[in-house]
């Protein structure tokens, strides 16, 4: 059973959004901590029961995106509402595909904050309706000019990229060390035209999805 305050944790990497966070939501819930990085939020959660994570996707280290499962798998029960910069269909079905339960961009009001916390913390869905509709999912054909680009190893490392493995599971599975998995990201980067780690981690995301959707299509 849910207590009268649910208690909240915060993670983001600005310390300033925080304290605003902070302020804001105090008086409806019981914030019992703080996280800057991925890394410490899971050590945060190994120590303190929460019910609701306030989760930004743009962490230092390793990313929510990345966290999402391992949040899942210290505190089972925890539900973990995305606020994020990054207003995107794909990125929003790929946090709840990991265990988020609801996402909201950080140009939203506190009204709607509001209302997207206390249906995550009941236990329903919310995405914010400012996240665009269609996740503009491209198919084989269209990805096929990129991916033409890579190598055969380059082409493996983004699938599993996309599948939501960090780079060190990457090298684990591949039999290489994180240092060459961090390497080959910003050449496929470099290749594929992409400046940022989100616009990466988005056109994996694309792959992984378009590879599915094709191998399901595929007659038996």
């Amino acid at each position: 059973m849910k207590r009268e305050r649910a208690r909240l944790v915060i993670a983001d990497d600005h310390r300033m959004v925080v304290q605003g966070l902070e302020q804001m939501l105090g008086a409806r819930y019981d914030i019992v901590g703080v996280a800057y990085a991925g890394d410490e939020l899971l050590e945060l959660l190994e120590r303190t029961t929460a019910d609701v994570v306030l989760l930004d996707l743009s962490l230092p280290g390793r990313s929510g995106l990345d966290i999402l499962p391992d949040i899942r798998a210290v505190q089972p029960d925890l539900e973990v509402l995305v606020l994020t910069m990054h207003t995107d269909r794909v990125l929003a079905e790929a946090s709840i595909a990991a265990g988020a339960r609801g996402f909201v961009p950080k140009d939203a009001g506190m009204e709607e904050l509001m209302l997207a916390l206390s249906e995550v913390v009941a236990g329903r869905r919310y995405v914010s309706p400012r996240v665009p509709k269609s996740s503009h999912r491209v198919g084989l054909d269209a990805l096929h000019a990129s991916l033409a680009k890579l190598t055969e190893r380059q082409q493996t490392i983004l699938r599993l990229l996309g599948q939501g493995l960090t780079s060190a599971e990457i090298g684990d599975k591949l039999g290489l060390s994180e240092n060459t998995i961090t390497f080959h990201r910003k050449r496929i980067r470099t290749i594929l035209g992409l400046k940022t780690e989100w616009e990466l981690t988005r056109q994996a995301i694309l792959v992984h999805l378009a590879t599915s959707g094709a191998a399901a299509r595929k007659p038996r």
